[in-house]
């Protein structure tokens, strides 16, 4: 079946051309951090972005979305450039929009949801985490295979073959949902088994390590624990939750749980596959949020992280702020860092920097978390 969710580069360094279309209630920066960010998103599934392109419009063109004449002034660039693979800065596309634009040009077509789940496919190294990214394509599929009935019944070779695609669609549409029903009773048994291994952690103080992907959570998490998670200078690079015991100084040490990174318009079929791993955040005592001071917008980034933790009701009590790559940025941007944040705290978990002032903000946190929760531990 031809389904957009599987149509991602097949070779590294394939020639991508990339658009962002800037809708009337979307600012010029915005849409120039957004393109940005698809750009590592392409180069992290291992394309080569050789054009991007902003374009202003009213609304999404029904059938090409920017426009058959965006596409036909666009096609001998696209010759001369070599480009295989358009990537459209959206989120939702139809399938007769990919196929319109595909039979204009002779190109694939994509958008912003099918790179990122081509990502976690990529990453996904356990069998859980495979399962969960494997939930979210058929999910992102399913409801998409209408679309495509035109396509298969050309399939069948011509005059009478109509009965066939739609035939052929039916058993589709059947052996996918059957496939759901499959993984989401696999992924049953282990959001069961996590709920298991989070009560013999009862008593222990627990913190999420959250945060924009590629932050630096699993290196903070190294720095902290001693410990040797995979790192990667990638977006998506951890996909896996991973518990770790840190001592934070005082006699005290805290459960540290590595999430998964969270990106702008993170697809809301993600967010629902990974929902045992997401779990982890939302039984947490404590959220250490992680921030790249190095990021091309920081303050996008903080509120991109803050608002997909209210829709998996992860917000806490206790948080902590934490701007990571400290030591990347100038003395003049980290004080202004500072007086907009003056809660948060600075260093770099690559050169173990700051440290003791974290440790001082986690120690913090736990004698907050244990007046609640766990009294005992403030008379040991």
């Amino acid at each position: 079946m031809d389904a957009s969710v599987n149509r991602i580069p097949s070779s590294r360094d394939e020639k991508s051309f990339l658009l962002s279309i800037q809708l009337p209630d979307m600012s010029r920066e915005e849409a120039e951090y957004s393109l940005e960010e698809l750009k590592m998103l392409v180069t992290t599934a291992g394309g080569l972005v050789c054009e991007s392109r902003i374009i202003r419009r009213k609304k999404y063109d029904s059938s090409f979305i920017a426009g058959k004449g965006f596409w036909e002034e666009s096609a001998s660039m696209f010759d001369e450039l070599g480009v295989k693979l358009v990537v459209l800065d959206v989120n939702n596309l139809r399938p007769g929009q990919i196929r319109n634009i595909e039979e204009k040009l002779n190109v694939r077509v994509i958008g912003r949801t099918e790179i990122i789940l081509d990502i976690f496919a990529c990453r996904a190294r356990s069998h859980e985490a495979q399962m969960q990214v494997e939930l979210a394509k058929l999910s992102y599929m399913l409801p998409r295979l209408k679309g495509y009935g035109s396509v298969l019944s050309r399939q069948g070779g011509g005059i009478g073959s109509r009965g066939a695609g739609e035939s052929m669609l039916e058993k589709d549409r059947r052996h996918i949902q059957k496939r759901i029903t499959t993984i989401k009773s696999s992924l049953k048994k282990v959001q069961n088994h996590r709920s298991l291994t989070r009560k013999s952690r009862k008593g222990a103080i627990t913190c999420a390590v959250a945060g924009y992907t590629n932050a630096g959570k699993s290196t903070l998490i190294n720095s902290l624990a001693g410990d040797d998670l995979f790192v990667e200078n990638r977006l998506f690079a951890t996909l896996e939750s991973y518990t770790r015991s840190a001592y934070i100084g005082n006699n005290r040490t805290m459960l540290l749980t590595d999430t998964v990174g969270f990106i702008r318009n993170l697809p809301h079929d993600l967010i629902a596959s990974f929902r045992s791993t997401f779990e982890e955040i939302t039984a947490a005592d404590i959220i250490l949020h992680v921030v790249d001071c190095n990021s091309i917008d920081i303050g996008s980034n903080i509120s991109t992280v803050e608002a997909e933790l209210d829709r998996i009701e992860g917000e806490k009590l206790s948080v902590i702020l934490y701007f990571n790559k400290a030591d990347a940025v100038s003395e003049d941007f980290r004080r202004d860092l500072s007086s907009q944040y003056p809660n948060a705290v600075f260093g770099s978990a690559l050169k173990k920097s700051g440290l003791a002032d974290l440790m001082e903000a986690l120690n913090s946190a736990f004698e907050d978390v244990a007046g609640r929760k766990y009294p005992h531990y403030l008379n040991l």
